[in-house]
Order: C-alpha cells, then sequence, then structure tokens
C-alpha cells in the first residue's frame, strides 16, 4: 500500500510536473531512479537503525556463539537460511553484512548470507511458485543456497579477512575495548532512549560511508532500466548458442533489481523459448552479481576480495545454469 502510494506520488512528480513523457525512455529512467532512491533509503534508514537496536540488547559474545563457533558447513547453511528469510535487496544486505562483521561473525559464513539475501526470498519464492510451478522453485532455492554455502566455504577458506576495508573493523576493536573495560553489562542495562539515540547516531554515520553509493548504483539501473533494449537477451541468449548462459549472466550484471522484481521478465522469457537454466542464470546474475551491487560492496571490501567474490559467484552461476539446461532439456 505504502509502496503504492509513494510510486503515485513518483508518477505525479515525474509525469505531471516535470511533464515527461512515460512511454519514453528518458521518463521511464528517471521515475526509476526516483522511486527506487526515495525507496531504498527510506529502507536502508530503517533497517540500519533496526539492526543498531537490536544489536543493543544482543552482545557480540551471543552471536559469536551462534554461528562463529559452529561446524564449518552449518555455520554457512544457518547463515545462507538466514538470508532466505530476510527479503531484503543487496543494497539492504551491506548493513547487515557490515553488522555480521562488526559482531565477529567468520567472513566466509557472512558471506553465505550476503549471497542468499537478495538472491532468493519468500516473495520471488511465491511469485516464482505461481509464474513456473514448484518444481522449478524448488530447483531455484536448492541452487541458491548450494551457490551461498560453497561460496561462503571457499572465501573463508582463503583467510580473506584483511581484505575488508579497515573502518569495517574499528567498531570489532571498539566492542573489544568495551568488554575488557567492564563496559558490556552496563550496554545491555541501557534504557530504550539511549539505545534510541545510539542506534540513530550509527545509522547517521554508515548513511554517511554507504549511501553515495546507493544513489551512484541506483542511477546506473536507471539508465539501464529505460535504454537497455527489452529483446536484447532473447536475440543473444536463445536456445541455439552454446555460449547462451555466459551471455545471460553478461547481460544480468549491469542490471538492477531484486528477485521479485525480475521473475516477471523471466517468466517471459521462458515463456519465449530461452532454456531455464539461462533465465535463472541471468536473474541471480542480475539479483546477486549485478554491477550496482558490487559498486556498493566495493565500499567495504577491497579489490581484491571482490575480484573473489565476483568470479566464484560467475562460475557458480554459469555452472547452475549449465546444469539445469542439460537436466531440463
Amino acid at each position: 500500500m505504502a509502496q503504492d502510494i509513494l510510486q503515485q506520488m513518483v508518477n505525479y512528480l515525474t509525469y505531471v510536473l516535470m511533464g515527461l513523457d512515460p512511454s519514453s525512455a528518458l521518463g521511464s529512467a528517471v521515475n526509476f531512479f526516483i522511486y527506487d532512491t526515495i525507496k531504498i533509503l527510506i529502507l536502508l534508514t530503517v533497517i540500519i537503525f533496526a539492526i543498531a537496536f537490536f544489536r543493543s540488547y544482543i552482545s557480540p559474545l551471543k552471536v559469536r556463539k551462534a554461528l562463529g563457533k559452529r561446524n564449518e558447513y552449518l555455520g554457512n547453511l544457518v547463515a545462507a537460511l538466514i538470508g532466505i528469510i530476510t527479503p531484503f535487496c543487496s543494497c539492504s544486505a551491506v548493513p547487515l553484512f557490515i553488522g555480521f562483521i562488526e559482531s565477529g561473525v567468520p567472513l566466509g559464513v557472512t558471506f553465505s548470507f550476503l549471497i542468499a539475501s537478495p538472491m532468493i526470498n519468500e516473495i520471488a519464492i511465491i511469485l516464482l511458485w505461481g509464474m513456473l510451478g514448484w518444481e522449478i522453485t524448488a530447483l531455484y532455492i536448492i541452487s541458491g543456497l548450494i551457490i551461498s554455502i560453497i561460496a561462503g566455504i571457499i572465501i573463508g577458506r582463503l583467510k580473506l579477512e584483511g581484505e575488508v576495508e579497515s573502518y569495517v573493523y574499528e567498531m570489532i576493536d571498539k566492542i573489544k575495548a568495551a568488554e575488557k573495560a567492564g563496559m558490556a553489562l552496563e550496554e545491555e542495562n541501557q534504557t530504550l532512549r539511549e539505545r534510541a539515540i545510539s542506534s540513530k547516531e550509527y545509522t547517521i554515520d554508515l548513511l554517511k560511508k554507504v549511501g553515495p553509493y546507493v544513489i551512484v548504483a541506483i542511477g546506473i539501473g536507471a539508465i539501464i532500466h529505460g535504454y537497455a533494449p527489452a529483446d536484447f537477451l532473447l536475440t543473444y541468449a536463445g536456445p541455439n548458442n552454446p555460449l547462451a548462459v555466459p551471455i545471460a549472466v553478461l547481460i544480468g550484471v549491469p542490471l538492477y533489481s531484486n528477485a521479485a522484481g525480475i521473475i516477471p521478465l523471466v517468466a517471459v522469457f521462458i515463456d519465449k523459448g530461452i532454456p531455464i537454466g539461462t533465465a535463472l542464470a541471468f536473474m541471480m546474475a542480475v539479483t546477486a552479481l549485478s554491477v550496482p551491487e558490487m559498486i556498493i560492496l566495493r565500499k567495504v571490501l577491497k579489490p581484491k576480495l571482490l575480484a573473489i567474490f565476483i568470479g566464484i559467484l560467475a562460475v557458480s552461476i554459469i555452472a547452475i545454469g549449465y546444469l539445469f539446461n542439460a537436466v531440463i532439456y
């Protein structure tokens, strides 16, 4: 309901006050940019504040015990499952990723969450089930989990903690210092007002760091949304092209959307003859491997770790795409 009201307001601003043509590429791009900027910044603010407030009740030690001290594979599985039940786009997942790292959760486990969160969520599952049936939905969920877990395990084994930007670890140092000074108990006994003030300060600080990257990412997505030809994927990633899967992934990388937003387009592709594996690989690339997401992640990851993350995820998605095509066709 709130999204419908926001969309109506943005439509009025774009097409009435600004006088842009709704059917034009410029009108579509501007409308997309304004709507998504407002929506995502509101969502980011609410999520970051909620996370900070919630974390004020849970000590880092408890989080580390819940995820960090588990069996390696079980930790990755639990993180991926948590990612599935948090219906956030990649932009929204970044603050949660930072929160995991700050709380001492292993990097590989954190990446399992980061991949699963934008790629699979309950809204996407419902839409996919309704449009394509439970068999494809089940395959999609299983493949998404496999990719999230395997990629997280590989990144964890590579010991790349030093490739996370230093400001993320500054919070860990503060937490450790507070624990040594005996302040952890005091923080647990904070009043609601004190927790709210602390959460607000944390939200403002993190938005200053991540917000500009988010806006740039939305701008890139808006340009592609308005100007990319609708039949581009159908032309170059059809069933007769043996390189269709990697091409679909390459086409999906510059795009910007969440799983729920891209599913209707994927359903059209499959209906027009694109193999399911190719279509799902495209969907995974859009939701988990897009340029806008990489721009945002660059704020928290150094180039080496970002490149490794992209490589592992791209190879995994392409492999899943070819596997699906071989099994289903």
